[in-house]
C-alpha cells in the first residue's frame, strides 16, 4: 500500500514539472511573437521608449494697410443702382449719380498679410487692389491719398550693422527697428556703415500707412535715411 502511494507522488510531481516547462515554453514563444510583431511592423518595441517631437511654434500672422493709388476712368453702363468703370469693367455703387462717359478718379487699397515665424522671418502676401472711392476731380482723390499716405522723419532703433563678403565683392547692411516693431534689412554703402556701427538709434524717413476705416491703425514702411 506504502508503495503504491510513493509511485504515485512520483507521478505527480513528474506531470507538474511537465506543465511547467510547457508554461515557460508558451511565454517565451509569446513574447518571441510580440517582438517579432513590433519589428515586422515598422513599430517601437515594447522594451524602448521613443521621445515626443517637440510641436513647431504658431507663426504670428497679422494684417495691415500696405498701399493706395489713384486711377483714372470713365464710366461706361449704368446698371441699376450701379455702373461699369472702363476700362476694366468694375462694377461699382453709382452713388454720386454719374453720366455713362464722365470720368472719375478712383481711390484704391492693397493690404497685405505679414506672418513672422520663430526666428523672426518675415513672409509678406498681398492683396489684390480693391476700389473703395470714386471721385469727381482728381484733386479730391488726391486730398484723400494725403491723409492716407504720409511722409514722417523719426528717429528709430538700430539693431547693428554688418558685412558679408562673396566672391571677393563685400556689402554693408543695417537693421532697423520700425515703430510698428518689425525688423528690417536695409542696404548701406560703406560711409554709412562706418558712421552707423557704433550707433543705437538712426534718423530715418518713413511713410505711414493709415487705414481707411480706422486712421489709428497704420504700418510703416521705410522710405530712406535723414543724414
Amino acid at each position: 500500500m506504502k508503495a503504491n502511494e510513493e509511485r504515485e507522488s512520483k507521478r505527480r510531481a513528474g506531470a507538474t514539472r511537465k506543465l511547467s516547462r510547457k508554461g515557460a515554453m508558451l511565454l517565451a514563444a509569446l513574447l518571441s511573437a510580440i517582438l517579432l510583431s513590433a519589428c515586422g511592423t515598422g513599430q517601437t518595441s515594447v522594451f524602448q521608449t521613443a521621445p515626443v517631437p517637440a510641436e513647431s511654434a504658431d507663426p504670428d500672422v497679422s494684417k495691415v494697410p500696405w498701399d493706395y493709388r489713384i486711377v483714372e476712368g470713365t464710366v461706361g453702363d449704368l446698371i441699376g443702382s450701379d455702373m461699369t468703370i472702363l476700362p476694366d469693367q468694375e462694377l461699382l455703387p453709382n452713388d454720386d449719380n454719374y453720366a455713362t462717359g464722365e470720368r472719375i478718379w478712383t481711390l484704391q487699397f492693397m493690404d497685405a498679410e505679414l506672418t513672422t515665424n520663430s526666428e523672426g522671418q518675415n513672409k509678406v502676401r498681398l492683396s489684390a487692389w480693391q476700389t473703395i472711392k470714386t471721385n469727381k476731380s482728381k484733386e479730391a482723390a488726391e486730398k484723400d491719398l494725403a491723409e492716407l499716405k504720409i511722409s514722417v522723419s523719426t528717429e528709430v532703433d538700430l539693431v547693428g550693422v554688418y558685412q558679408t563678403e562673396l566672391q571677393g565683392v563685400t556689402r554693408e547692411f543695417a537693421v532697423l527697428t520700425l515703430p510698428s516693431g518689425n525688423q528690417i534689412k536695409q542696404p548701406i554703402d560703406k560711409e554709412r556703415y562706418n558712421r552707423l556701427k557704433t550707433q543705437k538709434k538712426a534718423q530715418v524717413r518713413l511713410e505711414e500707412i493709415h487705414d481707411y476705416a480706422d486712421n489709428d491703425l497704420a504700418y510703416a514702411k521705410f522710405r530712406g535715411w535723414e543724414d
